[in-house]
């Protein structure tokens, strides 16, 4: 499970969390500080939000957040308890 980057010796895991509004977001990031893992070391995450053509209306992709997560342990966990 994950992406192995060999020169850091850590492997990398994402998570995808699609269709949330960004403060559902902030608050799995908040709850994730809360219970002691630290951005940046533990995990990471980046909104995308929905793109759309311009022309005919449609959604090109919808909204979407990447959580990276740099033990696999903590990105089981995470889908397990968020991830519908």
């Amino acid at each position: 499970m994950g992406q192995r980057y060999p020169e850091q010796g850590w492997a990398v895991t994402e998570v995808t969390v699609i269709d949330r509004d960004p403060s559902y977001i902030m608050d799995l990031v908040r709850e994730l500080r809360a219970l002691g893992y630290r951005q940046g070391q533990d995990f990471d995450f980046a909104y995308r939000p929905a793109k759309w053509d311009n022309f005919s209306g449609d959604a090109v992709y919808n909204r979407s957040t990447v959580f990276t997560f740099y033990k696999d342990e903590l990105a089981s966990w995470f889908s397990l308890r968020y991830i519908e």
